[in-house]
């Protein structure tokens, strides 16, 4: 199946799991002969369910602020948190999206975040590097979701996993993915498992998700029943509130960053405040290998990954350690931070070789309830502040 010049399409291919099941994956490939290295991904949202449907106002805020990207390439194969595959497969990639097992087109248990996932996708590259079009170097790629796993996939140190590049993941599944200072974040979570997985979760014959090609359902052709469905997953939200507190169960779902030690290009955005700049930052500090860098960006966290001078970027890291092009990426800043304003505009960028940055005075802040500002020494008088949980807020 061709998809556009210069690019070939294999669609649902058959990846075989340890256990005898197989997930579903599309491999995008340079349409010529020869091996050519892998860019992969795995997660639950759908390798066949367009951005314009998955997420609209993404979509719509693509075509509004980004022309540019629109430009760049047809677009008919975005799919959310993950790379455009006619932005690599021309240059010499294969790209390689798997539904996750129990989502979009692979059948089984829907199991998201779990030790289970992580090793369908140590299998899942471990099939990629052994195929006649590949290589045998592998590399990791995308957004939030796509990024955050990343970790737990280095650190089982797959043997042909040659490169990572997270764009916004946090590593940490307790203080970041689910428990924000120990408070669950109940109305993300519920919100993103109802929409992001629930609805791809395969054999739901109520979805509103449709193949980009065919038009058909994307949860593949078995219709489950209610209760069909519900024996084919664990209850994401059921568990996080029965663990309150960290302990084993979360602490398998982050990463052991000391046993990674491949390149990688870690990317984090002062817009993931709330949710993934903390654990991107940290686990760039955490992780073992010595080629390491870290860019800190400002702008969308989602619409920035597509940019064409992102994907260059991107292009760049994997052409040196995917296809071992001497392109002079080791003279890249080892720290690239985009310093704002206070209007959110990018002041400057500063480059250095370390993070904190060198020459960084840390300066503690204390509340003050009286006044709703923060000082740099403590109030001495007592003082209270509350608001209510489902609220505004308060702001110091």
């Amino acid at each position: 199946m061709t998809a556009k010049p210069g690019m070939a399409l294999d669609k649902d291919v058959a990846v075989p799991m340890r256990d005898g099941a197989s997930l579903r994956a599309n491999v995008f490939r340079p349409d010529m002969r020869g091996k050519f290295p892998v860019i992969m991904t795995l997660g639950p949202y759908g390798k066949d369910v367009h951005l314009s449907q998955f997420m609209p106002e993404a979509w719509e805020a693509l075509k509004r602020r980004h022309p540019e990207i629109l430009k760049a390439s047809s677009c008919k194969y975005l799919v959310f948190e993950t790379p455009d595959p006619e932005m690599w497969a021309p240059e010499g990639y294969v790209v390689v999206k798997v539904d996750s097992r129990g989502a979009g087109k692979s059948p089984g248990r829907l199991d998201v975040n779990s030790p289970a996932e992580f090793r369908d996708f140590h299998d899942a590259i471990e099939w990629a590097a052994a195929q006649s079009w590949s290589s045998g170097k592998v590399g990791l790629l995308g957004i939030s979701y796509y990024a955050a796993g990343q970790w737990m996939i280095a650190a089982q140190r797959p043997p042909h996993l040659a490169a990572m590049l997270p764009w916004q993941g946090t590593y940490d599944f307790y203080r970041d993915r689910t428990r924000q200072g120990g408070i669950l974040g109940s109305g993300f979570l519920e919100r993103w498992w109802n929409r992001s997985v629930l609805r791809n979760q395969h054999g739901n014959p109520d979805t509103p998700l449709t193949d980009i090609d065919t038009g058909e359902r994307n949860t593949g052709p078995a219709s489950l029943a209610p209760e069909q469905l519900a024996a084919n997953r664990v209850e994401y939200i059921e568990d996080l509130l029965a663990r309150p507190l960290n302990g084993p169960w979360y602490k398998e779902r982050s990463a052991r960053l000391d046993r990674i030690e491949i390149p990688a290009l870690v990317v984090a955005n002062w817009g993931g405040l709330g949710l993934h700049l903390r654990g991107t930052i940290l686990g760039f500090l955490g992780i073992a290998s010595r080629e390491k860098w870290l860019k800190v960006q400002s702008g969308s966290y989602f619409l920035t990954f597509l940019l064409p001078e992102s994907v260059a970027l991107q292009r760049k890291f994997f052409d040196r350690y995917l296809k071992n092009i001497d392109n002079g990426w080791e003279r890249e800043p080892k720290v690239e931070v985009a310093v704002r304003a206070a209007d959110d505009t990018v002041k400057r960028v500063a480059r250095d070789t370390q993070w904190p940055l060198t020459g960084t005075k840390w300066t503690r802040f204390y509340l003050d309830a009286s006044s709703f500002t923060l000082a740099a020494a403590a109030s001495g008088e007592p003082a209270s502040a509350s608001y209510a949980a489902i609220g505004e807020g308060v702001t110091f």
